[in-house]
């Protein structure tokens, strides 16, 4: 059973992190966007962005509501292969994301 006060702490330092790394953005992409069917809308944003307004977002406000939250997550694996291809230090980032995949498993 994933613990929600964990996961809430985990979205609230992977922001801190993006912050520090300057991959949190003010303004958020085209309303068109978020209409993307394909896995982390990799054809309407990019994967920081999509982490910030997708990820985080739904995640906080499934946690924050108390909704039911989803059988997994394995967002880890993308976020990796993500990072390979960036010339930022991104082990903080890609340690949050292990640990929230692991309160799943």
């Amino acid at each position: 059973m994933a613990d929600r006060a964990l996961l809430l702490s985990l979205l609230a330092n992977l922001e801190t992190e993006m912050r520090e790394i300057d991959l949190w953005e003010a303004q958020s992409p085209p309303a068109d966007a978020f209409d993307s069917q394909l896995p982390f809308f990799y054809d309407t944003m990019n994967f920081s962005q999509w982490l910030q307004w997708v990820f985080v977002a739904r995640f906080r406000a499934i946690l924050e509501g108390a909704h039911q939250l989803p059988p997994n997550c394995e967002v880890a694996p993308m976020a990796e292969e993500y990072f390979k291809e960036l010339d930022v230090y991104s082990d903080p980032i890609l340690g949050l994301l292990r640990r929230f995949d692991e309160q799943f498993n």
